[in-house]
Order: structure tokens, then sequence, then C-alpha cells
């Protein structure tokens, strides 16, 4: 996959009770490839909005005056339940999705896609702690149960929380070349988990909620 407009436009979705991590690790790494990429962020409505773990974040567009988006970003939280029930969102990426290059999401982020239908017939990973929740969501959709992210076709779904930075330089890589993902990773002094079938916490976790 290699990127053939300069720049593109990544729309980093908020909505309230959004994970901090989920939304701003993937972030902070394709930051780092301005000027060939904008990030702008979008909510049902524009003004701050805020997260779980209390910052707020402003979204600059709305579901009416976005602009077009070539790469998505939907990252998960506990406001995921909420937003399950948000015909408002289902709609707006029905809409968006099908004429993006890549959609993103992070830990049950996925969620909100596969209720959409979005993921129907594709394989998906999300938070490991609320895995069954994603499995009992939707049965048109193949759960990875082990797995750091997953990519298939134009969608990357990520584990949780931390997975989503793994995730955005596995993306970053399939755009622009994996040595510019390393540049990335080792300038931002983070350890890049290359392998996508790679997930530490996968067993843990399910030592958790078993």
């Amino acid at each position: 996959m290699t990127s053939d407009q300069n720049p593109l436009t990544l729309g980093a979705i908020l909505y309230n009770d959004f994970e901090l991590l989920d939304f701003y690790g993937p972030l902070e790494m394709f930051g780092n490839l301005k000027p060939d990429i904008e990030i702008i962020t979008v909510a049902k409505e524009s003004g701050a909005v805020a997260s779980f773990q209390g910052p707020k974040t402003v979204a600059e567009f709305n579901y009416q005056n976005c602009p077009s988006l070539d790469l998505i970003l939907l990252p998960g939280g506990f406001g995921t339940v909420k937003e399950l029930e948000n015909q408002a969102i289902m709609s707006f990426l029905k809409e968006l999705v099908p004429e993006a290059k890549v959609t993103m999401s992070v830990c049950s982020g996925s969620w909100i896609l596969a209720k959409a239908g979005l993921l129907n017939g594709r394989r998906a990973t999300s938070n490991k702690v609320y895995f069954k929740m994603a499995t009992q969501l939707s049965d048109q959709v193949e759960w990875v149960p082990e797995a750091r992210w997953v990519e298939d076709g134009p969608f990357f779904t990520s584990s949780g929380v931390s997975a989503g930075i793994d995730m955005a330089l596995a993306v970053i890589a399939s755009l622009y070349g994996n040595d510019k993902a390393v540049e990335i990773a080792n300038y931002t002094e983070y350890v890049w988990n290359k392998n996508p079938d790679e997930d530490p916490f996968h067993q843990y976790l399910n030592l958790l909620v078993s």
C-alpha cells in the first residue's frame, strides 16, 4: 500500500469517555509524519469532549462538516457502550469508512465498527479483558482472540490501549515503508512490537476474566 495524495487527512473520532491512550498513542506516531499528514478531530458536535480519564480534547469538526478522510482512527473506552446505541455515529461511519484508505480502531473501538456492519466477513480483534463482549456483539466478524492487531483489507483493529501504538506504526509502515515506521519508533523512544500475532497480554487477561 502506498500513499498517492499529500498530505493525507487523518480523522480522529471523539466521543465522551474515550480512552486517552487509545487516541493519543497512535496520534503521536502519525503526528511525526508532518507535513505529509494532517490530523483533524471529529465528534458528533464540535467542541470539547471529555475522556474517561478526565482531560478534554477539542473536536474541530462535527459529523455534518467533516471533510473527506483518507485515514480514520476510532478509539475505544468505557464510552463505547453508549456509542453502540448512537445511530449518528453509525451513519457517519457508514458514509465515510468506505471512502477511506485505512480505518483503524483501538481496543473496543472495533465494537462500533462491528455494530455498524463494517467488519462483516472480516477478521478483527479488540480489548482482551472484555473480549467476550465483542464476540457477543456480532457473529458476522471473525474475532481473533490472540493478536496485538489484525489487518484485513483497509481495516486495522488493535487489542487494548497501548496496542494502538503498535498498530499505528504498522499502518505507517504500510503507507510509507518500514524504515519510516522504525525511524518514528526510535525517535519517540518506543519499543515497537512488529509482530501482530505476538499478544503478550492475551493469556494473563484471559485468566483474569475466566
